[in-house]
């Protein structure tokens, strides 16, 4: 059966870019300066804060994929894409972001993430109605199916392991190369966007892209029962 790995980046708006009504809510547990950076730092987590800055997919057997992500040159139709090992990357708006992912995904059986189910998925699903953009598959199935593999929730045994680590020490624990190794993580990715350094968040989901592969297999040929 055909399968994909997918990804998102997203990127935060500024507090003071929301009006005073909005900033009033999403200030209204903070108390200290301390709390108020937290709040600041926190609104790329959400559909309602923030944008979708890339989505990255891959197949795991071609190890061929693509990246969709915003870039200003897309604004002005003057962006071409472009491939490296094997990954696509195609400079779009946000909505085209959307677009492009709901075109690939509808095309394969079954999909893999990490941490899917209780951030990308909702993220994109929100993203893609304020875009007025329809889904072409559900994100969502069952929890405990075979059509969406979240390796987070494969990995704590949904929920049965006390604590639910990062991608990141995964990654350690298990010998593969983490793309936090390069010095970048999600919390970069707003302050890169904002300096208009596009192409290099579209690198970096495709290092999230490739490093869920290596778990995924992991998964499969030492973790699942049978092992495949």
């Amino acid at each position: 059966m055909s399968r994909v790995i997918f990804d998102i980046e997203t990127a935060g708006a500024d507090l003071e870019s929301f009006d005073p009504e909005v900033q009033e809510y999403l200030l209204k547990l903070a108390k200290t300066e301390e709390e108020i950076q937290l709040v600041r730092e926190s609104l790329s987590f959400y559909p309602n804060t923030a944008v979708i800055v890339a989505i990255g997919m891959l197949n795991p057997d071609t190890e061929k994929g693509v990246v969709y992500y915003q870039s200003a040159e897309a604004q002005d139709n003057a962006a071409e894409p472009a491939e490296e090992n094997g990954i696509t990357y195609r400079p779009c708006t946000e909505k085209e972001v959307i677009e492009g992912f709901w075109d690939v995904i509808r095309k394969y059986d079954k999909f893999v993430t990490f941490n899917g189910r209780g951030f990308d998925c909702p993220f994109i699903m929100i993203r893609s109605a304020v875009h007025n953009v329809k889904p072409t598959r559900d994100l969502l199935p069952n929890r405990f199916g075979n059509e969406h593999i979240d390796l987070l929730d494969k990995l704590t045994f949904y929920g049965a392991a006390r604590r639910r680590f990062s991608m990141d020490m995964w990654c350690r624990t298990f010998g593969i190369k983490s793309p936090k190794s390069e010095g970048v993580t999600g919390y970069d990715v707003k302050d890169m966007f904002k300096a208009g350094r596009c192409k290099e968040i579209a690198v970096y989901c495709a290092g999230d892209l490739w490093a869920t592969r290596e778990l995924l297999f992991k998964w499969e040929g030492y973790i699942k029962y049978p092992p495949c």
